[in-house]
């Protein structure tokens, strides 16, 4: 089994061998096109998550046999990775070449993929999982590595500036985005689900300690809502990465 495992060959992607654009011949149902396809997966995982989506759910939602929707896309894997790069494009990219600060493009940067990952929280599941080489992905790349040169950083340190600022990033939000897909489950508000949430840690002696604490230091954050606590804290944690790379560019 260990062997088989490690003979398994990468995961490849709907981007190469023309996948993404291909149309099998003749006998393709009416009505359907990749985007609508796309979209309607989208769509999907946004109200039923990644784990309740598969070729029958979607066949069902567009109103045709699952072997239809075959006929535009080879895999569900394939199907997964065209609506990641569709969401990427979502994402409102700054100019590198543009007169503006650098700090203020990474803050934006920033803001737009924590947005993306709250807004649509399956694909934190998905960015590790394939190549990442559609067209909408390889802009946002793009766009972040030349933001990030202009931060006077050498070139040997610039994957471990981009890790440390968009790996925190892809954290905040994942965890952002659990906590309103939770809070949507139940059918609470942000703000009722954390409420309740509070009380009921309340009811374990073995928290007692730490939940005093964590009080102290929420009450000193500041922050009428959980949203406001949210941006605070990002902004803020943002602000110390950024004076980060100012530190060790100087250093350098």
């Amino acid at each position: 089994m260990a062997k088989a495992a490690r003979e398994r060959p990468p995961r490849t992607s709907v981007w190469l061998e023309g996948k993404a654009h291909r149309r099998r011949g003749g006998g393709q149902p009416s009505g359907l096109d990749r985007d609508r396809i796309t979209g309607v997966t989208v769509r999907l995982l946004d109200a039923e998550g990644l784990a309740k989506f598969s070729m029958r759910r979607l066949a069902a939602e567009l109103n045709v046999t699952a072997m239809s929707v075959y006929w535009y896309v080879d895999t569900k894997d394939d199907l997964l990775e065209l609506a990641l790069d569709e969401v990427m494009g979502e994402m409102r990219l700054p100019d590198p070449e543009a007169d503006e600060d650098w700090r203020d493009q990474v803050r934006a940067l920033a803001r737009e993929y924590r947005g993306l990952l709250v807004r649509h929280p399956w694909v934190s599941a998905l960015v590790g999982t394939f190549l990442n080489i559609g067209p909408n992905n390889l802009a946002y790349s793009r766009a972040v590595q030349r933001v990030m040169r202009r931060t006077g950083l050498p070139a040997k340190r610039l994957t471990s500036g981009i890790s440390a600022v968009f790996q925190f990033v892809y954290g905040y939000g994942t965890l952002e985005g659990h906590l309103s897909t939770r809070a949507a489950a139940t059918g609470m508000t942000l703000d009722e689900y954390f409420q309740d949430a509070m009380s009921t840690v309340t009811e374990a002696p073995q928290a007692a300690d730490v939940l005093r604490e964590s009080r102290e230091i929420m009450e000193a954050r500041g922050g009428e809502t959980v949203e406001e606590m949210l941006e605070r804290d990002f902004g803020f944690a943002l602000d110390l990465l950024i004076a980060g790379i100012e530190t060790m560019v100087a250093r350098e």
